[in-house]
């Protein structure tokens, strides 16, 4: 199991991403570019000390994360709140490949289509969306707990 985010742009949710990631032993893929710089405070303040443990692999654009994803034979699913696909429904694989958008515009069509399946944390009517560290945590725990990955 891996976690990608495309371009991020606000550090403290990143920060968060990579504390639960060290937590649950998840790799991160960050996909270029940011919208903050790795030096960022608000990045480390979230990440408090996991963020050192925590498994990250930077990649100059979408493109080369692709290349290199597909190369390893991994599925691509992307979280949407636009997806029709339900969270409780997919069936994850040890090897899948969680793509989170960037926090104000998601993803680009092109990259849209790339995924294998797209997928939607279901909520009560009339709310649009979960904060992306939330989402990420949530989306990981459920394909962890599937897949019997979760640490010993």
């Amino acid at each position: 199991m891996r976690i990608a985010l495309y371009q991020p742009e606000i550090a403290g949710n990143v920060g968060a991403i990579l504390r639960l990631a060290a937590c649950f032993a998840v790799p991160v893929d960050i996909i270029m570019p940011t919208g903050f710089a790795f030096s960022d405070a608000r990045l480390k303040r979230a990440a408090m000390d996991y963020g050192e443990a925590a498994e990250v692999v930077r990649h100059a654009n979408f493109e080369a994360f692709d290349a290199e994803r597909r190369a390893a034979g991994r599925r691509l699913l992307l979280m949407s709140s636009h997806a029709s696909q339900r969270l409780p429904d997919v069936t994850f694989r040890s090897d899948d490949v969680l793509l989170m958008g960037s926090e104000s515009a998601g993803v680009p069509d092109h990259v849209r289509d790339l995924a294998d399946i797209r997928v939607r944390i279901p909520m009560a009517p009339g709310f649009r969306s979960l904060n992306i560290a939330v989402s990420t945590g949530i989306a990981v725990a459920e394909a962890l707990r599937q897949t019997g990955s979760f640490p010993a």
